[in-house]
């Protein structure tokens, strides 16, 4: 039964939920970090899969909107990381 689990599983499924299971281990890094930096590191790779598998799923539904919305996020992600640690070195924004 197992074995017919895992035949039926593609490739581009395996690599979301090794994504998956990697930002969890991401998220360990952002509760338990020893600096604030290796948290907002921690949370920019989190952002960066999150729009890996966003991608993926696009690939897997065969829908561009998925990669549309996985360039915003991505775009965000990225825009976000830069504010908050300008605002922990600075102060302000």
């Amino acid at each position: 039964m197992i074995f017919e689990l895992i035949k039926s599983v593609t490739f581009f499924e395996l690599i979301a939920l090794v994504l998956t299971v990697t930002a969890f281990i991401c998220l360990y890094r952002v509760v338990f970090g020893p600096r604030v930096g290796n948290r907002i590191i921690a949370v920019n790779v989190i952002g960066t899969k999150t729009a890996v598998l966003l991608v993926l799923i696009g690939f897997i539904f065969d829908s561009l909107y998925f990669v549309d919305v996985a360039l915003v996020y991505a775009l965000f992600n990225f825009i976000m990381t830069i504010a908050v640690s300008k605002y922990i070195e600075m102060g302000r924004i």
